[in-house]
Protein backbone atom coordinates (compact mmCIF):
# COMPACT_ATOMS: atom_id res chain seq x y z
CA UNK A 1 0.00 0.00 0.00
CA UNK A 2 2.93 2.26 0.56
CA UNK A 3 4.26 2.05 -2.92
CA UNK A 4 0.78 2.73 -4.21
CA UNK A 5 1.10 5.86 -2.14
CA UNK A 6 4.21 7.02 -3.36
CA UNK A 7 3.02 6.73 -6.81
CA UNK A 8 0.27 8.29 -6.23
CA UNK A 9 2.11 11.47 -4.96
CA UNK A 10 5.02 11.44 -7.34
CA UNK A 11 2.52 11.53 -10.45
CA UNK A 12 0.45 14.57 -8.84
CA UNK A 13 3.32 16.31 -8.18
CA UNK A 14 4.55 16.19 -11.48
CA UNK A 15 1.23 17.03 -12.41
CA UNK A 16 1.55 19.79 -10.04
CA UNK A 17 5.15 20.55 -11.66
CA UNK A 18 3.52 21.04 -15.42
CA UNK A 19 1.34 22.96 -14.45
CA UNK A 20 2.98 26.04 -12.74
CA UNK A 21 5.26 26.01 -15.75
CA UNK A 22 2.34 26.23 -18.07
CA UNK A 23 0.86 28.76 -15.84
CA UNK A 24 4.12 30.50 -15.43
CA UNK A 25 4.93 30.81 -19.48
CA UNK A 26 1.40 31.87 -19.73
CA UNK A 27 2.07 34.77 -17.73
CA UNK A 28 5.42 35.06 -19.20
CA UNK A 29 4.01 37.24 -22.19
CA UNK A 30 3.80 40.96 -22.87
CA UNK A 31 0.52 40.99 -22.94
CA UNK A 32 0.15 40.07 -19.72
CA UNK A 33 2.62 41.58 -17.86
CA UNK A 34 1.44 43.63 -15.23
CA UNK A 35 1.76 44.60 -11.51
CA UNK A 36 -0.25 42.27 -10.67
CA UNK A 37 1.26 39.30 -12.97
CA UNK A 38 4.42 39.99 -11.41
CA UNK A 39 3.25 38.98 -8.02
CA UNK A 40 1.64 35.97 -9.20
CA UNK A 41 4.61 34.82 -11.14
CA UNK A 42 6.40 35.38 -7.67
CA UNK A 43 3.72 33.06 -5.95
CA UNK A 44 3.92 30.25 -8.82
CA UNK A 45 7.34 30.31 -8.39
CA UNK A 46 7.48 29.41 -4.85
CA UNK A 47 5.29 26.79 -5.45
CA UNK A 48 7.07 25.45 -8.34
CA UNK A 49 10.42 25.73 -5.99
CA UNK A 50 8.42 23.72 -3.28
CA UNK A 51 7.06 20.98 -5.51
CA UNK A 52 10.70 20.33 -7.16
CA UNK A 53 11.71 19.80 -3.18
CA UNK A 54 8.35 17.39 -2.87
CA UNK A 55 9.13 15.71 -6.05
CA UNK A 56 13.05 14.39 -4.64
CA UNK A 57 11.30 13.38 -1.59
CA UNK A 58 8.74 11.52 -3.31
CA UNK A 59 10.92 10.27 -5.87
CA UNK A 60 13.56 8.76 -3.03
CA UNK A 61 10.26 7.30 -1.01
CA UNK A 62 10.12 5.55 -4.34
CA UNK A 63 13.22 4.40 -4.85
CA UNK A 64 13.88 3.37 -1.33
CA UNK A 65 11.21 1.96 -0.14
CA UNK A 66 8.79 1.42 -2.89
CA UNK A 67 8.18 -2.39 -4.17
CA UNK A 68 10.34 -2.33 -6.74
CA UNK A 69 13.76 -1.54 -5.09
CA UNK A 70 16.62 0.63 -5.09
CA UNK A 71 18.54 -1.68 -7.29
CA UNK A 72 15.56 -1.48 -9.97
CA UNK A 73 16.33 1.88 -10.30
CA UNK A 74 19.82 2.74 -9.48
CA UNK A 75 21.15 0.08 -12.50
CA UNK A 76 18.64 1.56 -14.54
CA UNK A 77 20.15 4.12 -17.35
CA UNK A 78 16.71 5.37 -18.03
CA UNK A 79 16.15 6.22 -14.59
CA UNK A 80 19.61 8.12 -14.67
CA UNK A 81 18.47 10.04 -17.60
CA UNK A 82 15.14 10.93 -15.84
CA UNK A 83 17.30 11.76 -12.90
CA UNK A 84 19.71 14.18 -15.21
CA UNK A 85 16.91 15.59 -16.75
CA UNK A 86 15.32 16.75 -13.70
CA UNK A 87 18.62 18.68 -13.13
CA UNK A 88 18.94 20.23 -15.97
CA UNK A 89 15.65 21.74 -15.28
CA UNK A 90 16.51 22.69 -12.17
CA UNK A 91 19.61 24.47 -13.71
CA UNK A 92 17.73 26.04 -16.50
CA UNK A 93 15.37 27.10 -13.57
CA UNK A 94 17.43 28.99 -11.65
CA UNK A 95 17.90 32.21 -13.80
CA UNK A 96 14.07 32.64 -14.07
CA UNK A 97 13.58 32.00 -10.36
CA UNK A 98 16.82 35.44 -9.51
CA UNK A 99 14.64 37.24 -12.48
CA UNK A 100 11.54 36.93 -10.19
CA UNK A 101 12.81 37.28 -7.43
CA UNK A 102 14.56 41.14 -8.64
CA UNK A 103 11.07 41.99 -10.36
CA UNK A 104 9.53 41.40 -6.67
CA UNK A 105 11.99 43.67 -5.22
CA UNK A 106 11.18 46.34 -7.88
CA UNK A 107 7.82 45.73 -7.61
CA UNK A 108 7.98 46.56 -3.77
CA UNK A 109 10.16 49.97 -4.82
CA UNK A 110 7.63 50.77 -7.67
CA UNK A 111 4.01 49.84 -7.68
CA UNK A 112 3.61 50.31 -11.10
CA UNK A 113 7.01 47.95 -12.06
CA UNK A 114 6.77 45.69 -15.20
CA UNK A 115 9.72 43.97 -16.84
CA UNK A 116 11.23 45.40 -19.43
CA UNK A 117 10.32 43.04 -23.08
CA UNK A 118 13.98 42.02 -23.52
CA UNK A 119 14.16 40.61 -19.98
CA UNK A 120 10.25 39.40 -19.72
CA UNK A 121 11.76 37.38 -23.24
CA UNK A 122 14.63 35.97 -21.90
CA UNK A 123 12.82 34.65 -18.48
CA UNK A 124 10.00 33.00 -21.41
CA UNK A 125 12.85 31.44 -23.52
CA UNK A 126 14.13 29.72 -20.32
CA UNK A 127 11.12 29.07 -19.29
CA UNK A 128 10.08 27.33 -22.59
CA UNK A 129 13.46 25.26 -22.52
CA UNK A 130 12.58 23.89 -19.25
CA UNK A 131 9.42 22.63 -20.62
CA UNK A 132 10.92 21.23 -23.37
CA UNK A 133 13.18 18.93 -20.84
CA UNK A 134 10.94 18.25 -18.50
CA UNK A 135 8.87 16.69 -21.48
CA UNK A 136 11.76 14.06 -20.87
CA UNK A 137 11.00 12.97 -17.42
CA UNK A 138 7.27 11.45 -17.90
CA UNK A 139 9.04 9.61 -21.13
CA UNK A 140 11.90 8.38 -18.88
CA UNK A 141 9.12 6.79 -16.31
CA UNK A 142 7.13 5.44 -19.18
CA UNK A 143 10.12 3.69 -20.36
CA UNK A 144 10.95 2.43 -17.10
CA UNK A 145 7.11 1.09 -16.46
CA UNK A 146 8.12 -1.24 -19.10
CA UNK A 147 11.29 -2.43 -18.43
CA UNK A 148 13.31 -0.89 -20.46
CA UNK A 149 16.60 0.05 -19.17
CA UNK A 150 16.67 -2.72 -17.04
Amino acid sequence: MSDLILAIVHHLIVFGIAAVLAAELALLRPAAMSPHTVKLLGRFDTVYGALALAILVAGFGRVFHGAKGAAFYVDNPVFWVKVGAFAVVGVLSIKPTVRILAWQKSLKADAAFTPPADDLGAVRRRKLAEIHVFALIPIAAAMMARGIGY
